[in-house]
């Protein structure tokens, strides 16, 4: 597909201005922060939920696959059914100090399980399918298993997670949700109205890209404020009410709490995705876009990689997906320059203007929002400024600057741990992400901030230099296009770079198109800390019972590196043999 001109005129949208405090200390500490006064908001979303309920009682909420089309739960059903599962659970004897965990993956009873969690007091604690339907050890599971210590389990299928359930330890569990509904009492009143901001609404579990899962306590209030301030950086949300084709896993920041938040706070009706940014899912989540036209486009860049190739063969297919649709929103990784052209290139064809895209950056401790790119991006890498009620901290951390946050969408701590350890906050209160940052014009701090990978990834060469492998894996990716999914970085105390590459299943001409594209991004980067020595293509994909890669898409370096050194030895063999690519 043809590149499209810079001047081709991009889609507007009424963004928020960015209007952001800048402080530089002494110390090197760069503080950014909003001047935009967060405002008043609810204690909870459920507030948000009943008004809905009231006065679009019956639009779609929420909407599954029912061949040939969706099965649909109204706002009304919704709130209805949720407050009669809520009455349950209290008659089950869950409470603050008695969880449910979610072991099956999103669906309408899911979604009515959450919510009645929250109407309850009861914390909700969903987990990634894939640790019970894709691990061989259960390790994951029994790990969060022993952190959350539920007072009841919920699975939609009994015999297909039975091997899952067996892992745990003995506790209640539950496949019919109409067993647990219950008319509701002043019980369910009293509850609720005990409920405040600081009260817990879910335990979410970090995806353990960098290391074992966490169980993050994530408050109402929480919930609520990320909510407000995803509301103020775009306003054109009230226009009209959004309306999403979403796949992101609810066991999630991302999908569980922004997007089906979304629903609560704003209306949108969330029509569930059941295809996934696999190569077994992908026509499923083509199929569904046929039937649904989105205003919001969430995903990942390895779901936008995968569904591209659909978006450029059919017109019909693009069409529609570009009709209703307000902008394109990625996150969980950096959307390599290819990708972005490629989209560009789509929307033009479609609509004759570029479409938005735009990203944000946060992580589970943040609800998940800390920081937007509520402006027009021309190139990825920007992750945006602080939103509204926001603080971010960068903080010299050898040659980089952590991201360090403070703000009402804080998680107050970990399940079952002290509050706020000092391994995650710092003295002065604020989150350490371990995220590097940059400000992409050090003159403006509103351009944003670009993000420049994870701390720990970071290695030296041999000869001392850093490497950062964030953004070098961008970059190596983006060489790599279209045949490279993912690449890792190696050389830790080597004289060269490395890298490690998991191509796509069906890719032609790999090994030309990698020496190719490689070899151009040497002349480009001749440095010895971005210049790739050697390459080796993995036949192996990522797994992710081995901790390499979550359900999301996201490579743990660290991991791969660490489970596969013998591919790591052959890379760097003297001779190399000859799998492998030298440059």
């Amino acid at each position: 597909m043809e590149k499209v001109s810079r001047v081709t005129a991009r889609r507007h949208l009424p963004f928020l201005s960015p209007d952001i405090g800048c402080e530089r200390r002494g110390d090197g500490v760069v503080r950014l922060w909003s001047r935009t006064p967060l405002g008043d908001y609810p204690a909870t979303l459920l507030e948000s939920l009943a008004h809905w309920a009231a006065m679009t009682p019956e639009r779609t909420a929420l909407a599954e696959r029912s061949e040939p089309g969706w099965r649909r739960m109204t706002f009304a059903e919704l709130r209805e059914r949720a407050r009669r599962v809520a009455q349950g659970l209290i008659a089950r004897g869950l409470g603050p100090d008695r969880p449910v965990m979610l072991l099956s993956g999103n669906g309408l009873e899911h979604a009515v399980l959450t919510i009645a969690g929250l109407y309850a007091g009861v914390p909700v604690c969903p987990v990634s399918p894939a640790y019970s339907l894709m691990s061989e050890d259960f390790a994951k599971l029994r790990h969060i298993g022993a952190m959350v210590r539920p007072g009841l389990v919920w699975v939609t299928d009994d015999a297909r997670f039975a091997a899952a359930l067996d892992a745990l330890d003995p506790v209640p569990r539950e496949t019919d949700l109409t067993a647990l509904e219950v008319e509701p009492t002043e019980a369910l009143d009293r509850r609720r109205q005990a409920l405040d901001g600081r009260s817990t609404a879910k335990i979410l579990f970090t995806s353990g890209s960098t290391g074992r899962p966490k169980g993050v306590v994530v408050t109402h209030g929480m919930l609520a404020v990320n909510q407000r301030q995803l509301a103020l950086i775009w306003p054109f949300l009230e226009t009209r009410p959004p309306v999403l084709l979403d796949w992101l896993p609810w066991s999630h920041t991302f999908g569980g709490n922004q997007n089906l938040g979304l629903v609560l706070a704003r209306g949108a009706a969330l029509y569930i995705d059941d295809g996934r940014p696999t190569p077994d899912g992908i026509a499923r989540t083509v199929e569904n876009l046929r039937l649904v036209s989105p205003t919001l486009h969430f995903n990942v860049p390895r779901g936008l990689d995968m569904l591209l190739p659909y978006l450029e063969a059919d017109v019909t297919l693009r069409d529609r997906f570009f009709a209703e649709l307000d902008l394109i929103f990625y996150s969980g990784a950096a959307l390599p320059e290819p990708l972005w052209q490629r989209l560009d290139a789509l929307g033009v064809a479609a609509t004759g203007q570029r479409p938005v895209l735009t990203t944000a950056w946060g992580a589970t401790e943040t609800a998940p929002l800390a920081m937007a790119a509520h402006f027009p991006l021309d190139r990825a890498g920007v992750v945006g400024v602080p939103v509204p009620g926001v603080e971010i901290a960068l903080v010299p951390d050898g040659g980089k600057h952590e991201i360090r946050v403070r703000g009402p969408n804080v998680t107050p701590g970990y399940t079952h741990q002290p509050p706020r350890p000092t391994t995650a906050f710092d003295t002065d209160g604020f989150y350490r992400s371990g995220d590097a940052g940059s400000l992409a014009d050090p003159a403006d701090a509103n351009a944003g901030l670009v993000f420049d990978g994870r701390i720990a990834e970071d290695f030296k060469l041999a000869t001392g230099t850093w490497v950062s492998a964030g953004a070098l894996r961008v970059a190596v990716v983006a060489a790599g296009a279209p045949v490279v999914q993912d690449a890792v970085i190696a050389g830790h105390d080597r004289d060269g770079v490395g890298v490690l590459l998991f191509a796509h299943p069906d890719a032609q001409r790999i090994v030309a198109t990698v020496r190719a594209g490689l070899a151009r991004h040497n002349t480009r980067y001749p440095g010895s800390s971005t210049r790739i020595a050697r390459a080796l293509i993995l036949d192996e994909p990522p797994r992710l019972d081995a901790d390499e890669i979550t359900d999301k898409g996201y490579l743990n370096q660290r991991a791969v590196l660490s489970r596969r050194t013998e591919a790591v030895a052959r890379l760097f063999a003297e001779p190399p043999g000859d799998a492998v690519i030298v440059f």
